[in-house]
């Protein structure tokens, strides 16, 4: 099917949503009672999405931030209240019908905001064309939108552009446990819920990476449905666009804390648990992103850490026989591998199969955070316990 078709009849399907209240795609659970008492119910009723307004918990009074498929603007209100009348907030969506019921409203949550005049513009544009100036951004956010782009590859180009140095993004889309099929990428009907444009998630992570970002984790996620064996679920990532100099001297050492016993950053630098690691600068602004702060002791001179200082961390499981129920467990950064206490290789976003032991292990806090977990199994499993290894460790 051309790009230009596809492009069509999802904006065809979203106007044809707006007019009729249609329900459209993704999971979403916005704070309505909140968002009532400034954005009016026109906007609310053709609000959709897959995260609550994703990323703008980090917002900061004053910055700019730049919302991808703004829709009828619910997100770009909820920035507009929280960056303050000396913020801004610019929305692009390539649907006039959205556009023209977005701007219509601007102005009624600046007056109930209390500001002098609406902070919010709207533009119509494509998310791989996107009409900002470069390195104008500090946050972007999008949500459930990119997963209906052809390209993404061009639109996490196009995000790295317009993001400024130090910049962040926060998204929330729709991916996938395994490449989506030729016959449901050309169903023109499932583009718009959200199916047949979803990647994987090692090719969206990947994607980003390509187009410059790093640090990027996850921040939640949530299965959403299953399609012909296909999971597709929700995911909520961020990433960076690294500061061109640190704001304060760089630390020269890390050193890995756990609960991980190896991992490799996004530059192919490994870290093995309780060993100091020379840093670059580059490296020193990285691990000084907030996905890494709980897993590294950075420090200028070297530090070794053993089991007896408290800094260091590590989660067993229980040393009895393992039982397989279906779990697969994807790795979902801020490292491209990462290695737990029993062997086991996790390689960023690649689904891979647990025991129930494992999965124990992977849902305590120090794992829980850097993992999306989905169940494959068709209907409850009643499978017999195995030993794994002879003493009884885990698989």
């Amino acid at each position: 099917m051309p790009l230009d078709e596809i492009e069509k009849k999802v904006s065809d399907r979203y106007a044809k949503a707006a007019s009729t209240g249609e329900q459209m795609c993704c999971p979403t659970s916005y704070d309505m009672a909140n968002l009532k008492s400034f954005i009016p119910e026109e906007v609310l009723k053709i609000s959709y999405g897959c995260g609550t307004p994703a990323g703008l918990k980090t917002v900061s009074a004053g910055e700019t931030v730049l919302d991808i498929g703004s829709g009828g603007g619910i997100d770009c209100f909820e920035a507009s209240r929280l960056v303050g009348p000396t913020g801004r907030v610019i929305g692009i969506d390539m649907t006039d019908t959205m556009l023209e019921i977005a701007r219509r409203n601007a102005v009624i949550v600046a007056g109930n905001l209390g500001y002098p005049s609406s902070n919010v513009e709207f533009r119509k544009g494509m998310a791989d064309a996107m009409p900002v100036t470069d390195g104008t951004i500090d946050l972007i956010i999008s949500n459930c939108v990119i997963n209906l782009a052809p390209d993404k590859r061009k639109v996490f180009r196009e995000m790295f552009r317009v993001a400024k140095l130090g910049g962040r993004f926060t998204i929330s889309d729709i991916v996938a446990d395994q490449p989506v099929p030729q016959y449901l990428i050309h169903d023109a009907e499932k583009w718009g819920d959200c199916l047949s444009g979803a990647l994987t998630l090692t090719d969206y992570l990947a994607g980003m990476a390509e187009a410059g970002f790093i640090g990027i984790h996850l921040i939640k996620s949530s299965p959403w449905q299953r399609i012909d064996g296909i999971h597709f679920f929700s995911v909520t990532l961020t990433g960076y666009k690294l500061p061109a100099t640190a704001s304060a001297p760089s630390p020269r050492h890390a050193t890995l804390r756990g609960p991980f016993s190896r991992v490799v950053d996004e530059r192919g630098t490994t870290y093995l648990r309780g060993i100091p690691q020379a840093l670059t600068v580059e490296s020193a602004r990285l691990l000084s992103q907030p996905p890494f702060a709980p897993l590294f002791v950075l420090s200028q001179d070297p530090l070794t850490l053993n089991q007896a200082d408290p800094r260091w961390t590590a989660v067993l499981p229980e040393q009895t026989p393992c039982v397989w129920k279906g779990d697969f467990a994807l790795l979902a950064g801020p490292f491209l591998e990462a290695q737990d206490d029993d062997h086991h290789v996790f390689r960023r976003g690649e689904p891979m199969e647990i025991c129930d032991k494992t999965l124990k292990v992977l849902e305590t806090d120090g794992y829980a955070p850097h993992f999306a977990i989905l169940n494959r199994a068709g209907e409850p499993v009643g499978g017999a316990t195995t030993s794994c290894t002879p003493g009884g460790g885990c698989c």
